[in-house]
């Protein structure tokens, strides 16, 4: 359940953050990165969950989607910007879940 619970998080982050709202894209800017930023970020989320879904590349995709949530917690803690901790939170949890179920 871990396992497909962390694909649909990685899943909608993903599109979310492609779509890249006005207000994801003012963070992504304010966070100093360019403004296509956010569709390479939503694709990499999204490229982790299909990788997550699939067995045979489950821990490449538990891997690539470390880095993402690593890379995001160590920008919203250098901007200190701490209210985006809570849902990188909940990813790490999934990730760690996931980790250990097979």
């Amino acid at each position: 359940l871990s396992i497909w619970l962390l694909v649909a998080a990685f899943f909608g982050a993903g599109v979310f953050n492609a779509i890249g709202t006005p207000g994801t894209q003012s963070d992504f800017a304010r966070w100093g990165y360019p403004r296509w930023w956010n569709v390479l970020t939503g694709g990499l989320e999204i490229m982790s969950a299909v990788l997550i879904a699939l067995a045979v590349s489950r821990v490449v995709g538990l891997a690539l989607g470390t880095l993402i949530i690593a890379a995001a917690v160590l920008t919203v803690l250098r901007h200190r910007e701490f209210r985006h901790l809570v849902p990188l939170g909940v990813f790490v949890a999934l990730i760690a879940l996931a980790a250990t179920s097979f």
